[in-house]
């Protein structure tokens, strides 16, 4: 259900504060809106205020992806099965951080949420692993994080869910934001950013991606209206017939319906 209401932490998080003039003193407290959890049928949700779910949790299988729109996150699986280091932008209840963890061993994984309660309610609610060697979550503007010059060209996947309370556009979509998405891609490097695609904010965000990056897909429309774009730095090749052996392999190791994936990408090709 649609639910129209201004958004807490957009208006109070404006450089200037709401309706006031800049201030030369003390940097600005950002203000969020309350998080809050909710459970039905052995599945716990995230919410910021409202009925607008932030993600899920199957309590019995805290690993697990839960929300389809979040499974096809992972989508860049089909074209990178090594990677190195992996950045979640947006923590929401940690699903995708999660799963990368005990999925890929080998790789570094950081997740950057301006929200501290988020990042306190993922370790106390949804079984995140605390910080170690591997895992890192920050507590900061996810902006500020991606636009690091030693970021540049280090990634392999890069995973962008920012909304706030309203959760009706990312927090983030102009086309500098994209371009430093981009930079800080390897050459190789896919980003996959979760969508709202009936919403205005749907086109804005495809041209500001389509500016920064060779070419950029979107998935098929699931739930009530979550679309999934894929971005890659440097367009593919598309062999659909390699790829389909991919998905295969994907579903067998993980269970996740990555023949889906690439049937969308294929839809999306041949517009």
């Amino acid at each position: 259900m649609l639910i129209k209401r201004k958004s807490i932490e957009a208006e109070a998080n404006r450089k200037s504060g709401v309706g006031k003039p800049p201030s030369a003193g003390k940097p600005r407290k950002p203000k969020f809106a309350p998080v809050t959890l909710s459970e039905s049928e052995g599945v716990r949700y995230l919410h910021f205020g409202t009925e607008w779910v932030q993600g899920a949790m199957r309590i019995r299988k805290p690993d697990w992806i839960e929300l389809e729109y979040a499974q096809q996150m992972m989508a860049w699986m089909l074209f990178i099965d090594r990677p190195s280091h992996l950045v979640q932008l947006g923590l929401g209840t940690g699903a995708l951080t999660k799963f990368c963890y005990r999925q890929f061993p080998d790789a570094k994984i950081t997740a950057v949420d301006l929200n501290p309660a988020v990042i306190t309610i993922c370790e106390s609610m949804f079984k995140l692993p605390p910080n170690d060697e591997r895992l890192t979550v920050l507590e900061m503007d996810a902006l500020d994080f991606i636009t690091n010059p030693l970021l540049r060209d280090s990634l392999d996947a890069l995973q962008v869910d920012l909304y706030d309370a309203t959760a009706k556009g990312p927090v983030l979509d102009t086309p500098e934001f994209y371009v430093a998405c981009s930079a800080s891609l390897a050459p190789h490097g896919i980003m996959t950013v979760n969508l709202f695609g009936d919403h205005p904010s749907y086109a804005k965000n495809l041209r500001a991606m389509r500016f920064a990056f060779d070419e950029v897909l979107c998935l098929p429309e699931v739930h009530e209206g979550n679309v999934v774009a894929v971005a890659f730095k440097q367009k593919p090749l598309l062999d659909f017939a390699t790829l389909h052996e991919r998905a295969a392999k994907i579903k067998d190791a993980t269970r996740l319906p990555a023949k889906s994936w690439v049937n969308g990408l294929k839809a999306a090709a041949a517009l």
